[in-house]
């Protein structure tokens, strides 16, 4: 009765012997590419890892978008690199629930108090339910890589994120730094116009010392906005995995324009619920423990079962041959506190799946409303105070040609114009990072008139 049975297992067992994660990846990586349009690179030591060291140089040799610092990172990205080797781990894990465990040779010598031939017991057994639950433990282990793949694609979309927000950080600097620039050139004008003023005796001790002293904290300003480009660099480095001469790339510096239609905004929560590559991997988790608490209960009586064959050669050159079992007697542990302890880390990681949905559907209107928000400073900003500030500098510049002002009034509205500047720049850099936090919040892709209302429902 039992032959077929073996014979099937040890077919499959050959069958899955050979740990091969590239389908898995593939999996992974045609996720990724949906959902950013980038190809994700595993670097395993293969002969193309040297096209990914020529395209890396490639994409470094021309000024930095978001497109090539994204490529850039799934290139080279040393801890997205460790994180795709989870994918190789499950795999094997997976092939090594379809193994059959080795079957246990034992021997015994038993040498005789007078003359004659020596005792000899030989005995092979195999464990016969192992065998029996080879293919739940290949379920329970493919739940696992399914898990793995969806955990493994959410640190990919994370890191995107991550990398879009660090280099808005540095164009955004960049393009601030250049208006700092203007804003000390006016500073260092109004003070050599005021020193020689002070000097022919036409403005006093106090009026120069403030004329010195905002000058001297415009030049302040364009230091630690420096200091602050240089941090927000750092962190690009670290997260497109570059040192050495790698670091000298450059980037754009101004920050792209608001678009003119934004994104849909409706019925994101069930959006998000669909598509959260983290949620997808507590599902898979929730039902690994379902089936592992599925099975503890349906064997708890029955943990060991071991089968074989026996031969006993006698002292008087007679040989006993028969077979064996070895079966485990559940008088003591009957598997009660192991299957309670199942239950529970079921019944908790149901909880922690609900409430990660909650906090999902949570994080979705905060960074809606972030959006909306930011969206209508930073357009405000540009359409109707940047207009304002220029309207009046060339206003002043109008007053001055007739001497109906002085220069340092046309300094101080130009002063004010680069100040307003400076903030339209916070603006539209704060609107493109809530635009990324939105999509990180999404699962990484968002929204268009076709895809706001997923077939998967409103659900949890």
């Amino acid at each position: 009765m039992l032959k077929p049975t073996l014979a099937a297992a040890c077919l499959t067992a050959l069958a899955s012997c050979a740990v091969n994660p590239t389908p898995a990846f593939r999996e992974v990586q045609s996720t990724i590419q949906q959902r950013t349009g980038h190809t994700l690179f595993w670097n395993r030591g293969t002969a193309e890892d040297q096209q990914a060291a020529v395209a890396l140089h490639d994409l470094l040799a021309h000024p930095l978008t978001q497109d090539s610092a994204l490529q850039i990172a799934f290139l080279n990205n040393p801890s997205l690199q460790a994180t795709l080797e989870n994918i190789g781990i499950a795999q094997a894990d997976l092939v090594q629930a379809g193994l059959l465990k080795n079957p246990t040779f034992s021997a015994s010598w038993r040498f005789p108090n007078a003359p004659g031939q020596t005792d000899a017991e030989y005995a092979l057994a195999q464990d016969f339910l192992e065998i029996l639950l080879i293919p739940l433990r290949k379920k329970f282990a493919a739940a696992e890589l399914q898990r793995t793949q969806a955990s493994v694609a959410h640190d990919i979309l994370a890191l995107t994120a991550d990398v879009q927000i660090a280099l808005l950080r540095v164009q955004a600097q960049q393009q601030l730094l250049d208006r700092l620039n203007v804003l000390r050139d006016i500073h260092q004008t109004s003070v050599e116009l005021a020193q020689r003023q002070h000097d022919a005796g036409t403005m006093n001790d106090l009026d120069l010392a403030n004329l010195q002293a905002t000058a001297a904290q415009s030049k302040l300003d364009l230091d630690k906005a420096h200091l602050e480009l240089t941090d927000d660099r750092e962190q690009l480095n670290r997260l497109l995995g570059l040192w050495g001469n790698d670091t000298a790339w450059t980037t754009a510096s101004e920050l792209p324009p608001i678009p003119t239609v934004e994104v849909p905004l409706d019925h994101l929560e069930p959006l998000a619920i669909a598509h959260r590559l983290d949620l997808a991997a507590r599902r898979r988790s929730l039902q690994s423990l379902g089936l592992a608490a599925g099975l503890s209960s349906d064997f708890r009586f029955l943990s060991s079962l071991k089968i074989g064959i026996d031969t006993e050669h006698e002292t008087d050159g007679s040989r006993v041959t028969g077979p064996t079992l070895d079966l485990e007697l559940p008088l003591f542990d009957q598997g009660q506190a192991r299957i309670a302890k199942l239950q529970s880390h079921y019944r908790q990681a149901r909880q922690e799946f609900l409430q990660l949905a909650i906090n999902i559907r949570s994080d979705v209107r905060a960074a809606r409303d972030r959006l909306t928000a930011q969206r209508d400073l930073a357009l405000y900003y540009q359409q109707t105070l940047l207009p304002l500030r220029g309207n009046i500098v060339r206003l002043t510049l109008l007053h001055y040609n007739g001497m109906l002002t002085g220069v340092y009034e046309l300094l101080l509205a130009k002063q004010n114009e680069v100040d307003a500047q400076r903030a339209a720049i916070d603006a539209l850099r704060d609107y493109w990072i809530a635009r990324t936090e939105l999509q990180r919040a999404l699962g990484g892709q968002l929204p268009s008139p076709a895809t706001t209302n997923p077939s998967t429902g409103d659900s949890q």
